[in-house]
């Protein structure tokens, strides 16, 4: 395939990304709202941002073998017109007419099923990123990568607004406006999208010739049993970090709205803010970050932006404090995490690297789940900034066992 073809098809694969986050993040900043005005406490709302990452993390390797077998085009598609059901039912729930046929608990479990249908449809992360593999040189695939992470940042900034907007015009209208973008959206790909040449199956000989390989499960396992190896420590500090970051997001939308009294129609201002740093971060900062400080100086400011962030947001007593605290949270992940990817990657065996950063993204996905779980029984049974204050002490503890091992891999990979 030509790169002129190639980068054809990269880019409507850039739109259909960018306009399916744009969606998703339509309803996800409203759901808080909506949940505890349906009778849910901070508890339910932490479920139903779990309840997303484990549909997420068991549908994924079922998609992943669906685009194996049918091709990537369809299954991408699959997942848009799944996310087109979630949005429905997440419409259906906050309903003037449902509310009078059904009670706050059966529509609090509608809401619930929308967040497993929207994490079932967004299983296809892995799909996306094999689409990029199979379209692009494998000199070009970072790059192409790259700026599928700036659309999807990109949708991240505009949704919220999105969300706010159709707000204002009924509870339903978000959850509509979302099914219908990704409908259309489906309806562009289908249109638009081209099915990649599939790479060619490894020789018999090239097999024989490869390294033994470990299964996942055994190789989670190794993270557990050996957290002193560099690959374990480094998918420790990214799964932690991780952690920490999805129990403070959370719970955000509720403290807002307890302390500053932020609403479903405003609550899109503080995401934009907040997507619009962490596009600026991981587009024009990043990388002369790295070639200028090396990446375990780079990892150690971003846990130090963590934790300091997630400290001083509570402490915050105004909208402007507020809106400088905040800033250290996406400077902090836009700097930890690629940084911690790029040394797992360093770190993985011959071989065996992409199993390592499936790992990596298991040891991620399980976070996803726990995070929102503790932090929504610590804002309901402890006090709203608690949540916060255990996110920066995670953070600040995993910052010497983070450096540690970072600065081995770096030593490392400047001698080699």
């Amino acid at each position: 395939m030509s790169r002129r073809a190639a980068l054809a098809r990269i880019s409507v694969l850039m739109a259909t990304v960018f306009v399916e986050m744009v969606g998703f993040l339509v309803v996800l900043p409203l759901l808080p709202f909506y949940a505890t005005r349906l009778g849910g406490d901070a508890l339910a709302v932490g479920l139903m941002v779990s309840a997303f990452a484990v549909a997420q993390l068991a549908t994924a390797p079922l998609w992943g073998r669906l685009s194996d077998r049918a091709g990537r085009r369809p299954t991408i598609l699959g997942g848009l017109v799944v996310s087109v059901a979630a949005h429905l039912l997440f419409a259906l729930a906050c309903s003037e007419r449902a509310a009078a046929a059904l009670a706050p608990e059966g529509l609090l479990g509608i809401l619930f099923l929308s967040r497993l249908v929207q994490g079932a449809g967004s299983g296809t992360t892995g799909v996306v990123q094999a689409y990029v593999s199979d379209s692009v040189a494998p000199t070009e695939r970072a790059k192409a990568l790259g700026w599928l992470t700036a659309a999807a940042s990109a949708g991240v900034m505009l949704g919220p607004l999105v969300g706010s907007l159709a707000a204002t015009f009924g509870p339903a209208v978000p959850g509509l406006v979302a099914a219908g973008l990704c409908l259309a959206n489906a309806a562009f790909g289908f249109r638009y999208l081209a099915e990649p040449a599939k790479a060619a199956p490894a020789t018999p000989a090239a097999e024989r010739s490869a390294p033994p390989r470990h299964s996942v499960r055994r190789m989670m396992a190794a993270v557990v049993a050996h957290p002193l190896r560099p690959a374990s420590a480094l998918v420790i500090v990214y799964a932690v970090g991780m952690m920490a970051f999805m129990a403070m997001n959370a719970v955000l939308a509720l403290f807002l709205q307890a302390r500053f009294g932020v609403t479903e129609r405003s609550i899109g201002w503080f995401y934009t803010y907040v997507g619009g740093v962490s596009l600026v971060m991981r587009s024009l900062v990043l990388g002369p970050a790295v070639e200028r400080f090396g990446e375990a100086r780079v990892l150690r400011l971003g846990l130090t932006s963590l934790g300091a962030g997630f400290a001083l947001l509570p402490l915050a007593p105004g909208l402007a404090s507020l809106a400088l605290a905040v800033l250290l949270v996406p400077v902090g992940t836009a700097l930890l995490f690629p940084v911690t990817t790029s040394l797992v990657s360093r770190v993985a065996a011959p071989g065996e690297v992409g199993q390592t950063m499936g790992v990596q993204q298991a040891f991620g996905g399980i976070a996803r789940m726990v995070g929102p779980m503790w932090a929504g029984a610590a804002f309901q049974h402890l006090s709203p900034g608690a949540p916060f204050w255990i996110s920066s002490a995670l953070a600040l503890l995993l910052l010497p066992y983070a450096v540690r091992f970072a600065k081995g891999v770096a030593t490392e990979g400047t001698a080699g």
